[in-house]
C-alpha cells in the first residue's frame, strides 16, 4: 500500500505509543523436585517512527501486538525470570534494537508473590526427602512492581508496591491543626495510623552491567526499611510518617535516588457507646473506607531530580 502524505489541514500528531497490555506469564522452574515460581502481569508500550501508521494506516513500521506478546512468553522460556527488573531490561533492549522504527520501550510489570505450602510440620527447616515441593499459596500482602523504559542510549527503572496495608495501633497524634468555622475533627492524642501504602522509587543505574543491583534483594530490603519506619515513627501526622519512610530508603539503599508514596488515611473513628454505658478507652473502632484523606508526596536524594510521575496510573 502506498503511504499518503500528511493531511493538509492545521492538526498534527502527538506523542503516541502502542503494545499490548497485561500479558499474564506464569514460569515455573523446575530444579529437580524443588519448584519455584515466577508470576507476572506484563505491559509493552512501544514508540518511535509511527507517523504513517497514524497518517495514512501503512503498517510498515508497526511490529503487531500480538509479536510483542508472543515475545514475552518466549522471553520467559529462552531468558527465565530472574526478576522483574531484569526480565524487563531484557524485553526492553530486545524491542529498541531489534526493529528500527522502534526508538522507545516500555515494559511495566506486575508482580505476584506465592510461597510454598508445608506439607509437614518441618516449619522453615530444609526441606526433606518425603515432603511436597511444588505446592505454593497466594500471598496477598502487597503487588509488586516495577516500569523499565529504554530508548537505546539511557534506561530508567522504576520499582515499587501498591495495596500493602499496615496499621499502628498506638504511637500516632494528631492536633494542632489549622481550624475555621467548618471544623469539627476533635484533636487526637492517642490514634490508630493506617495506610494502603502505594510507593515507587527510582534507581539510579544508568546501564553499567557491573553496577546493576540485585534486583530481588534490593526489593526486599526496601520494603523493609519502609515498614521499619512505618512501625518506630512516632507520628504527628501522616505526612511526617512519609517523609520518614522515604529518608530511610534514601539513608539505607545507596542505589535509590527517588522515592513517591501515595498514602490514603485508613481512617479509624472512636465508637460512641456511652448511649450503651459503655465507656470506650480506645478500644472499640470503625473502620470508615471514604471519603479519606490522601497524602502524596517525593522524597529525593539530595541533588537528584524527581521524575516519577505525580499520578501513579501513568507510571
Amino acid at each position: 500500500m502506498t503511504a499518503h502524505p500528511r493531511p493538509a489541514r492545521p492538526v498534527v500528531l502527538g506523542q503516541n505509543q502502542y503494545g499490548k497490555a497485561e500479558n499474564r506469564v506464569v514460569k515455573v522452574t523446575r530444579d529437580g523436585a524443588t519448584h519455584h515460581i515466577k508470576d507476572l502481569n506484563v505491559s509493552v508500550s512501544l514508540s518511535g517512527d509511527m507517523d504513517d501508521v497514524h497518517y495514512s494506516g501503512s503498517n510498515a513500521h508497526v511490529l503487531p501486538t500480538d509479536t510483542t506478546k508472543n515475545t514475552v512468553y518466549a522471553f520467559a522460556k529462552e531468558h527465565g525470570i530472574e526478576s522483574a527488573e531484569q526480565f524487563g531490561i531484557h524485553l526492553a533492549r530486545h524491542f529498541v534494537t531489534s526493529q528500527g522504527p522502534i526508538h522507545r520501550a516500555r515494559i511495566r510489570i506486575e508482580e505476584y508473590a506465592w510461597e510454598r505450602i508445608a506439607s509437614s510440620d518441618a516449619g522453615s527447616r530444609p526441606l526433606g526427602a518425603d515432603e511436597v515441593r511444588h505446592s505454593f499459596v497466594r500471598t496477598g500482602q502487597e503487588t509488586r512492581l516495577t516500569q523499565v523504559t529504554y530508548d537505546g542510549a539511557s534506561w530508567e527503572v522504576v520499582s515499587g508496591l501498591k495495596d500493602l496495608v499496615v496499621m499502628n495501633t498506638t504511637d500516632s497524634e494528631f492536633w494542632g491543626y489549622a481550624k475555621d468555622r467548618y471544623t469539627t475533627l476533635k484533636e487526637a492524642h492517642d490514634r490508630i495510623l493506617a495506610t494502603e501504602v502505594s510507593g515507587r522509587w527510582r534507581f539510579g543505574w544508568t546501564g553499567d552491567a557491573e553496577r546493576m543491583p540485585h534486583w530481588d534483594e534490593s526489593y526486599e530490603q526496601t520494603k523493609k526499611h519502609m515498614l521499619r519506619a512505618f512501625a518506630e515513627t512516632y507520628s504527628l501526622s501522616l505526612q511526617q510518617t512519609l517523609y520518614q519512610m522515604g529518608a530511610r530508603i534514601i539513608d539505607h539503599r545507596d542505589e535509590i535516588d527517588e522515592v513517591r508514596f501515595s498514602l490514603p488515611n485508613k481512617h479509624h473513628f472512636l465508637v460512641d457507646l456511652e448511649p450503651f454505658g459503655l465507656e470506650n478507652d480506645n478500644e472499640v473502632y470503625f473502620a470508615a473506607d471514604r471519603p479519606y484523606g490522601l497524602i502524596e508526596a517525593t522524597v529525593l536524594r539530595d541533588g537528584s531530580e524527581a521524575r516519577i510521575p505525580v499520578d501513579h496510573s501513568n507510571l
